[in-house]
Parts: C-alpha cells; structure tokens; sequence
C-alpha cells in the first residue's frame, strides 16, 4: 500500500513538472512574428494601428504619433519596432490620417489609456486639446514619454521625458548652413532681399521652434555683417522672432503658414514667395513643405537658379531635388532613433527607473555628403 501510494505522489509530481514546463516555455517566447491590425476611428473610420507581438513580462508600450501614412513616421515605426524586438515587449503604435486630424488623435490617446498599457509615446499635435486625456494617464500612473515634437506644457509631472531632435537648435543648423550660400548676394545687393521661411502650422513645437531657429540665428548672422533684417508674414512667428518687425530691410524674412495642414496649400505659400522678384533663398521647415516647394516650383523653375532652396527632412522628392540641385541641401533628423530611443525610454519609466530627455540629433546634407554613412542612415524615401 505505501510502495502505491508513493507511486502516485511521484507519477503527480512528474505531470506537474511537465505541465509547468509547457507554461513557461509558451509564455517566455519573445519570437512572434509583428502583426499589423486596424482600429477604429472615433468618426468610424479606419485607421492605420500596428502591433508588435512579444511577451516578456507581457509589458505594452503605445506610441501615437503624428501621422502614419508620411514616410517619416513609417520611419519613427521602423526604430520603435526595432526596440521593441530587441526589448521583447508590446507595440502598438499609431497615427491619424493626417496631421490636422486632431479630433481623431484625441480618440487615440483615450483609447490608449483605456488599454491601460505600461507607458504611452506621445507626438501632440495640440497640446490643449489633449490636457484631459493626458491627466487621465496621469492618474491612471502611467508614464508618458514625449517623442518628435513631444507635448509640451502638458500638466506637470506627466511626460517624464522626450526622445526628440532639439529642434531649435535644428533651425539654428540650417540657418548656419543657408547663410554662406547667401552671404555673397546680400552683401553685393543694391535694393532690399527676401529669404521665405516655409512651415506647415504654427501650433506644434517643433515647426514652430525649427522656424524660430532658423529666424534667429540667420538674423544673427546677417546682422553680424552689417545688414538689417525685418520678419514679416505670419503672426505667431513675427511676433516671437528676435528680428524687428515689419517689411523695410536689407533683409526680409517672409514668414508663410498654411491655413490647414494641406499639401496644396503649403504649394500655392511656396509659389506666393517665389514668384516675388527680390527672393534669393527659401527654407522649408519639415517634409511637407519640402515636398511643396519643389512642386511649386515645378512649372517656376527657379530652385538651384535665381532662387537658392534649403529643406529639412528627408524623402524621395528632397532627396532627389538635392541631388539634381534644385535644393542646396537639407538638415534631416534621425526618425528611427526618434523611434528607437522612445520605447527605450518607454520601457525605462514603466520599470520606475529614472529617465531623461535625449537629443537624437540632425544633419546637414547636400549631394556631397549624402551617401556617406552617417547620412544615408537618417534618409529615409
């Protein structure tokens, strides 16, 4: 009787054993393939959402950019699945249709802190219309991590740290590398000159601090050597420029902004400044007014002639516009260590660890040095 009671305690224990051993080895795999899926939009449409499968303490990170459908963003994705492989945790990340959507970016913020993941990624489009939604994180002690142009004067506390370029400093790149390409024409002009400064709104932090960068320190420089400089055109960036206000100059710094975040309208700002006569040079503030000055020009033909054109980020129409000299050059970021560094940090804050903001950094690059490696890995088509 004892030798069959021992032998069913020891026959249990070995199914046991086995049986936990199954669990494990299904809940420990970090190894399955991304799935792409689509959510529902607040207005019932579809829009583009990606999760990355992975089960390591089956931590979740949700990142809401900007957009999705932009080769920029696809790029911040790429980085931020790269982490999130390497990490072996969940992604979910997401975007709306456009970047004037930010009704439906709204939506997606709630439903994120719904699904009450371990930290969110957040690119705001407007702030303020995001308060609530961010407290609710906030109460709902959940880190926010702040990426792209980040969330600036959310409520205290919340966002615990940004992943993005400095994007003033940025504009600051641009205007050091714009100015020598003009210096000579400012210098030898007998009348007043204009430089367009082209940007796609003027509610998000990083236009407006990539354009203020610009205005500022290519005022500095102008001034440096003599010359005087006014800013004119859209309200919000005359008013906080350090140049004088108004239209009187040896310089004039022409300011456009669209009146929706639209590809056609950022093409008729860019066709307005170049059709002008005294206009000497042009800086496009990110991809899509890139795109919409070289399409503005299109049947112009001034880029790389009378009128000298400066870009930021990348794609395949500025990439090309550089290299067939339509464009002197361009500052591009580094989207998919913009990616790449959020869930990081993501991951970082969820675990309680400290964390800090960290600059992924620019480049300035021109059909000399784009290939080289340091470049060629932040060009995105």
């Amino acid at each position: 009787m004892k030798r069959n009671v021992l032998g069913i305690l020891l026959s249990t224990a070995m199914i046991a054993t086995a049986l936990a051993g199954c669990g494990s080895k299904a809940t420990g795999s970090t190894s399955a393939a991304p799935a792409v899926t689509e959510a529902k939009t607040s207005e019932g449409t579809q829009a583009p959402a990606a999760t990355e499968a992975a089960s390591n303490g089956d931590m979740t990170v949700y990142l809401v950019a900007k957009g999705f459908q932009s080769q920029y963003w696809q790029a911040v994705y790429k980085g931020a699945q790269n982490a999130a492989k390497g990490l072996g945790v969940r992604l979910e990340f997401q975007g709306p249709d456009s970047e004037s959507d930010i009704a439906q970016q709204v939506q997606m913020v709630n439903n994120a802190v719904q699904m009450q993941p371990n930290a969110i990624g957040l690119a705001a489009l407007d702030v303020s219309a995001l308060n609530d939604s961010i407290k609710e994180a906030q109460d709902a002690n959940i880190p926010i991590i702040g990426f792209d142009s980040g969330v600036p004067n959310a409520p205290a506390g919340s966002v615990v740290a940004n992943a993005a370029t400095d994007n003033y400093k940025a504009g600051e790149v641009a205007a050091e590398n714009t100015y020598p390409l003009v210096k000579d024409i400012i210098s030898k002009a007998t009348g007043s000159v204009r430089i367009g400064v082209l940007n796609q709104d003027a509610t998000s932090e990083s236009i407006i601090s990539r354009g203020l960068g610009f205005i500022n320190k290519i005022t500095e420089l102008i001034e440096a050597d003599g010359k005087s400089v006014c800013v004119t055109g859209n309200e919000k960036f005359v008013s906080d420029a350090k140049a004088d206000k108004g239209d009187s100059a040896d310089v004039i710094l022409d300011v456009a902004v669209p009146a929706k975040v639209e590809a056609s309208l950022m093409t008729t700002d860019a066709q307005t400044i170049l059709n002008k006569d005294d206009t000497i040079c042009i800086f496009a503030s990110n991809q899509k007014t890139g795109e919409g000055l070289i399409t503005g020009d299109e049947n112009l033909g001034r880029l790389g002639k009378e009128v000298i054109g400066v870009a930021f980020d990348s794609g395949t129409m500025i990439k090309d516009a550089v290299k067939d000299g339509r464009l002197a050059g361009a500052v591009t970021q580094a989207p998919v260590e913009i990616g790449y560094q959020t869930v990081e940090l993501a991951v970082k804050a969820a675990k309680g660890e400290a964390v800090t903001d960290v600059d992924t950094g620019c480049k300035w690059y021109t059909v000399d040095n784009m290939d080289n490696e340091e470049i060629i890995q932040n060009l995105y088509d």
